[in-house]
């Protein structure tokens, strides 16, 4: 699919879930007035991006030149960093479990594991992205006994993990976070059930966990790999079952990322 199709495609998407909203509406006693914007950072905002595969995909889609073009339309000076992590001698996961156990457990494991704590990135960078590659969706049925130290996919666990982890970033005020919903696999790699609870998972991070007027912000890769599926769409994957995003795909949701960092910087999020 060409990249003209495929911006199409998204917009229309976009359409529909306006035009549902309206459709269906609420009285307005019902609207949820929003939070009030947040100030501005600093003109010079520095942010950092954590990431494996399926980000390094996106960053080459062209977030870097989203985030120069802006800076030099409207005299801003915002500076992105990428950075695979976490990394070498960390085992390549990027989980909640390995987040919860490099940033929280028994208040950072990071300096143990060799690899850069929650705090350099704090005291670095004003903004600081993070999110999870595609096995994040390969969810196994629950157990019925939770436990925040298991590495098991899990919804269980990994709502456990969440919790804790926002409690951890709640820490750090002056500090920015964007988590991206997670990356979706491909169907031929998943199972209708993996797809649900993927879906559940995020649904619940977007509706319940993430909390309006804090620090902490969603962006909603999840739904635009997925359109309202379950799964990866086929014309947006690599191809040959493999679940990372194509180059076409990624140079269309990139200035979209850059767009959402952008938005952050600026106290327009919520």
């Amino acid at each position: 699919m060409d990249k003209k199709n495929l911006v199409s495609r998204l917009l229309v998407a976009l359409t529909v879930v306006v035009a549902v909203f309206l459709f269906f509406g609420c009285n307005a006693e019902d609207l949820v007035v929003p939070p009030a914007p947040q100030d501005p950072l600093t003109n010079s905002a520095q942010v950092i991006f954590l990431h494996h595969s399926t980000g390094n995909v996106i960053w080459n889609g062209g977030v870097a030149d989203a985030i120069d073009a802006y800076n030099a339309a409207s005299g801003k000076d915002y500076h992105v960093t990428e950075l695979a992590y976490p990394n070498t001698p960390y085992p390549w996961e990027n989980y909640p479990y390995d987040y919860w156990h490099l940033w929280v457990q028994d208040g950072g494991k990071a300096a143990e594991e060799g690899v850069p704590t929650l705090e350099s990135f704090v005291d670095g960078y004003d903004v600081v992205v993070f999110k999870h590659c595609f096995p994040v969706s390969a969810i196994s049925a629950d157990t019925g006994n939770p436990d925040i130290s298991s590495s098991a996919r899990r919804l269980e666990n990994y709502k456990l993990q969440y919790e804790a982890l926002k409690n951890r970033l709640h820490q750090f005020p002056d500090t920015r976070f964007i988590v991206w919903t997670g990356a979706a696999l491909v169907a031929s790699a998943s199972s209708p059930e993996m797809g649900q609870r993927s879906r559940e998972f995020f649904t619940w991070v977007k509706n319940e966990w993430d909390e309006p007027g804090d620090n902490i912000f969603i962006w909603d890769f999840y739904e635009l790999e997925t359109e309202g599926g379950d799964f990866l769409k086929d014309d947006y994957s690599a191809g040959g079952g493999d679940s990372h995003p194509n180059a076409t795909f990624a140079q269309v949701v990139a200035p979209l990322f850059a767009e959402r960092i952008v938005e952050v910087i600026e106290g327009r999020a919520d």
